[in-house]
């Protein structure tokens, strides 16, 4: 096992990936009961949809392990499941089944041209600013989803879309405290300092009534019945859908590449030009779990920016996700125990994680403003649209547009034009009027 997964070549060992990958696992163990209270809103059945998001993520994440050898986990995505939701479902008043249909066909395709080396070699071509732009905007991004999972942010009013959260109460205080003391044990450089900030502070939940002690122990895992190969492919191909599917296309194929290269960085993964070696590996797990999501009933899916709570405890190889994926094996039959980790735990660790993936910021040039406006644009949109894809997009737009009016398109490569043509698709076709 540490011959196959390379233990020696990347510094590991065995108590690092435990570690690493349960870390991982509670960090994002949430998606298993908010992906199908999302869902729910378009139609999806609730129970089903919380079997279907541990198959996907339990898919995904072997694919990662055992194939691609990377600490990183795979579930269905935040913000693609609220926008099938809330946007497709609910807003268009199209059926969640056609959704899931485009959702596979997007799969397919990335299973194709990733195979062909197309995803890897847009990726490669992408200008070393707005890759560590992504590792820096994926820290504030995930910062912002701890803070307001936490209750530390709240959504405000009309002129101030946000504001503190009521700190006196009883979560937002063990918030605080889990991230005080994570930060204080990383300072003291105690081991384990995210999982022990997560455990002490579930307990405390338990004990101040923040957060119920499970009824039960075990439960066998909901029917697959009423989700299970349901998608509706033929509608997902009509002429009114399309720009659902150009959409829900580009958002995947740019969350899966920023999110790649930002918890890459952070894990110290990225060659000496910011590159991921064989990134077609790991973007095939999630191509390939894309799929197998869609047919067992649930949405898009692809690496998961918690996968750095991971690597801050060391998990630097396959291993540590095969260690993840066992969790979400054992959620079919736990998921009582293991979904009751409070979000002033999980969320508080988000917040920790969010504070190091900051560093690459130093290393954006802020004297050449055509490198330094795309990758603060990238960096600002990421958090403020909350959504990872749309700042990349952005990027993709800014970045070939600010070289060519500072002289310097012999900078540009063909790569960085065709995410330039992909990034204006997602502005046209994404349908503003109906969020």
């Amino acid at each position: 096992m540490r011959k196959y997964f390379n233990f020696e070549a990347a510094g590991t060992s065995y108590r690092r990936e435990i570690l690493g990958g349960i870390t991982t696992f509670f960090a994002m163990a949430y998606i298993i009961i908010v992906n199908p209270a999302i869902l729910a809103n378009g139609g999806i059945p609730r129970d089903a949809s919380i079997t279907a998001t541990i198959i996907a993520a339990l898919i995904g994440t072997l694919m990662m392990a055992l194939y691609a050898r990377r600490p990183f986990a795979i579930a269905p995505y935040m913000g693609e499941n609220a926008f099938i939701a809330f946007t497709v479902c609910l807003g268009m008043g199209y059926s969640w089944e056609k959704a899931l249909g485009a959702v596979f066909i997007g799969g397919s395709i990335f299973v194709i041209i990733t195979a062909l080396k197309i995803r890897s070699w847009i990726a490669n071509a992408i200008p070393m600013s707005l890759k560590r732009s992504f590792a820096v905007g994926i820290g504030f991004f995930i910062m912002f989803i701890g803070l307001n999972e936490t209750g530390l942010i709240r959504l405000g009013i009309a002129g101030a879309p946000v504001k503190i959260g009521e700190i006196g109460s009883a979560g937002p205080l063990l918030a605080i405290f889990c991230i005080l003391l994570i930060c204080i044990l990383m300072i003291k450089k105690i081991p384990a300092a995210l999982l022990i900030g997560m455990l002490l502070t579930t307990v405390l939940a338990y004990i101040a009534g923040v957060s119920d002690f499970p009824d039960r122990i075990i439960s066998l895992p909901p029917s697959l019945a009423p989700i299970l190969f349901k998608l509706n492919i033929a509608g997902a191909l009509t002429l009114d859908f399309i720009s659902v599917a150009v959409v829900l296309f580009i958002l995947d194929f740019v969350d899966t590449m920023g999110t790649l290269i930002g918890v890459s960085a952070r894990a110290g993964l990225l060659d000496e030009n910011y590159n991921l070696p064989e990134i077609e590996k790991p973007m095939m797990a999630d191509a390939i779990a894309t799929v197998a999501g869609a047919l067992v009933g649930t949405s898009t899916t692809g690496t998961y920016i918690e996968s750095s709570a991971g690597i801050e405890m060391g998990a630097r190889t396959g291993f540590a996700s095969l260690v993840t994926a066992s969790m979400f094996f054992l959620c079919l039959f736990f998921a009582p125990v293991l979904g009751s980790v409070p979000p002033a735990a999980y969320g508080a660790a988000l917040v920790v994680v969010g504070f190091l993936m900051l560093a690459p910021m130093k290393e954006i040039r802020f004297d050449d403003y055509s490198e330094l406006f795309p990758a603060v644009a990238t960096i600002a949109l990421m958090s403020f649209t909350y959504n990872i894809g749309f700042g990349m997009t952005a990027g993709f737009v800014l970045y070939p547009l600010f070289k060519v009016f500072a002289g310097k398109t012999h900078e540009l490569n063909a790569g960085m034009w065709v995410m330039f043509v992909i990034a204006i698709l997602l502005f046209v076709f994404y349908p503003y009027e109906k969020i």
